[in-house]
């Protein structure tokens, strides 16, 4: 399935290549660095040990032009900093290299943008502790909101039925794309005991409702105007849509990211 990615995720996963330098300067280095990198990468080489000359190479750039405060040394330690969190997945130490950024390169573009990539890194890294929870078998921890009519909404409440939570936006093309096999199980199962509690990621409340009722989504809908800040997006960890989960009868988790005929198969299961 197709997923749209939050602006966090997607800035994180692309390597971010400096361009137009001579041969001799600090950028062009960094850019020769950078597609080495890139070819360690296409090769499955993501550890810290087998980058370890890269790294290396980081900090010889580093030492080389340690009297240069420009935005293009900092940004040698920036794009360090970015290996780390994106490829060798160490946050922690990705966050230590961007404060040493902002402490070492004050006033730089790369120092600037420092708070907000360590903000994102934290916000990815609580993302993926939740994820990691959100295993097959184990219960889907609850909540307790009001859906766009005010209603209360919670998973606790449709107990005894198969419940499909669905994280999506009316802006999210693989979530449109999917959305006819969303209605279609709807039709099909709804008398039979399948529910849906929708999670919109709209900012716009009006166009939203007008698109429920163009669809014909009568399901509840949670909204609150925030985007990928949602609530309950932040609460599970929802980094890229569309994201679903499909709960059994007791509210434990059957599967997750579930489309088409797998989503059709997996809920007549259920509800055996």
């Amino acid at each position: 399935m197709k997923r749209f990615l939050s602006p966090i995720v997607a800035a994180l996963i692309v390597l971010i290549s400096p361009a137009g330098a001579s041969a001799a300067d600090a950028k062009a280095q960094l850019q020769e660095l950078v597609e080495k990198i890139k070819g360690k990468l296409k090769s499955g080489e993501k550890t810290e040990q087998a980058l370890a000359g890269e790294l290396k190479a980081f900090d010889d750039l580093l030492a080389e032009h340690k009297s240069e405060k420009t935005d293009d040394v900092a940004q040698i330690l920036f794009m360090k900093a970015l290996l780390y969190a994106q490829v060798i997945e160490n946050q922690a130490k990705a966050s230590e290299l961007l404060k040493q950024l902002e402490t070492d390169f004050p006033g730089t573009a790369p120092a600037k943008r420092a708070p907000s990539v360590i903000e994102s890194i934290a916000h990815q890294a609580e993302a993926n502790k939740m994820k990691a929870n959100l295993k097959t078998g184990a219960p889907f921890p609850g909540f307790e909101e009001k859906d766009l009519d005010g209603k209360p909404l919670s998973v606790a409440g449709l107990k005894g039925k198969v419940v499909l939570i669905d994280f999506w936006a009316t802006w999210c093309g693989p979530c449109v794309a999917e959305l006819p096999n969303v209605l279609k199980a709807y039709e099909k199962y709804h008398g039979q005991g399948f529910e849906i509690i929708g999670i919109s990621l709209d900012q716009d409340k009006e166009k939203l409702t007008s698109f429920m009722k163009e669809k014909k989504m009568t399901w509840p809908q949670y909204f609150d105007g925030k985007g990928w800040q949602n609530k309950l997006a932040g609460k599970y960890g929802v980094d890229s849509i569309p994201m679903t989960y499909l709960v059994d009868k007791e509210g434990k988790i059957i599967a997750s990211e579930l489309g088409g005929e797998a989503l059709d198969a997996a809920i007549a299961k259920a509800l055996k």
